[in-house]
């Protein structure tokens, strides 16, 4: 399962919000670019971006901030490292855009509910680029940065959006986001169930037990997890979270057993 180190951008730095509530944010570091470069360094090869701002602005605002980071994993990266980049991403020349910049995948969520059809023509322009974060309170798919809540439900869209070619579908229960309470494992259960392409979980990580936890729905096709504030407080430890659960984790390595024999 891979492991996605959240960064999330307001006001060109990196914050953590409790619940979706902007009044309620935490700046964990004044430098995103940094931030990103620590979880390099401790093997990430995946990186979760969101543009608060855009999100709540309806177009990229973080800009300057996004390509520092694209500019510094191109650059540093001992691995290859997948960059994908949500909030705000309401018209093709706003994917278009960051697509430029050299980000990997374009997560889109407002559109999904307001502009279906979009969707699917972008879907078709850039196969495999285009991912779906679904965003639910208690049930129902949030929009505008979680300022409103549609009728909706997240079963229903997932399954929308998989028959029109999303590569996969990001799924946050806000209730349970930067609350480090745990996933809901059993709404995730219940949209990996309905769906063919990949889940991501998200909200509500607060350990490597949660990861473990979410490991177990990798048959359903639950496939990675993002982790925010878990990994800010340090009850998480990227290292460790992806030998635990990343290729190769621990489970599948076999024991050096030296010269030692059985006979």
């Amino acid at each position: 399962m891979d492991i996605f180190p959240a960064i999330d951008l307001l006001d060109g730095k990196c914050v953590r919000l409790y619940q979706g509530d902007y009044d309620r944010s935490q700046v964990f570091n004044d430098n995103p670019t940094d931030m990103a470069h620590s979880w390099l360094v401790q093997g990430a090869n995946k990186l979760h971006l969101v543009d608060l701002d855009g999100a709540k602005a309806g177009h990229p605002v973080n800009l300057d901030a996004i390509a520092s980071i694209v500019e510094m994993v191109k650059t540093t990266a001992t691995q290859p490292v997948q960059i994908q980049v949500g909030g705000g991403l309401r018209t093709e020349a706003s994917v278009r855009q960051l697509l430029d910049l050299g980000v990997d995948r374009i997560i889109l969520g407002t559109v999904a509910v307001e502009q279906p059809e979009l969707v699917q023509d972008l879907c078709q322009k850039y196969p495999q680029q285009i991912v779906i974060g679904i965003d639910a309170r208690a049930g129902k798919v949030a929009t505008k940065g979680w300022l409103e809540t549609s009728e909706v439900t997240a079963v229903d869209l997932a399954q929308r959006m998989a028959d029109m070619g999303a590569a996969a579908i990001i799924y946050t229960d806000i209730h349970r986001d930067g609350t480090l309470t745990g996933p809901n494992l059993a709404a995730l259960r219940e949209l990996a169930s309905a769906i063919s392409i990949p889940v991501i979980a998200s909200g509500g990580v607060s350990s490597l037990r949660d990861l473990l936890d979410l490991l177990s729905l990798t048959t359903l096709g639950v496939t990675g997890a993002i982790v925010g504030r878990a990994l800010y407080t340090k009850e998480v430890d990227l290292t460790a979270a992806i030998r635990a659960v990343g290729d190769g984790r621990w489970q599948d390595v076999p024991p050096d057993l030296g010269a030692t024999s059985f006979a």
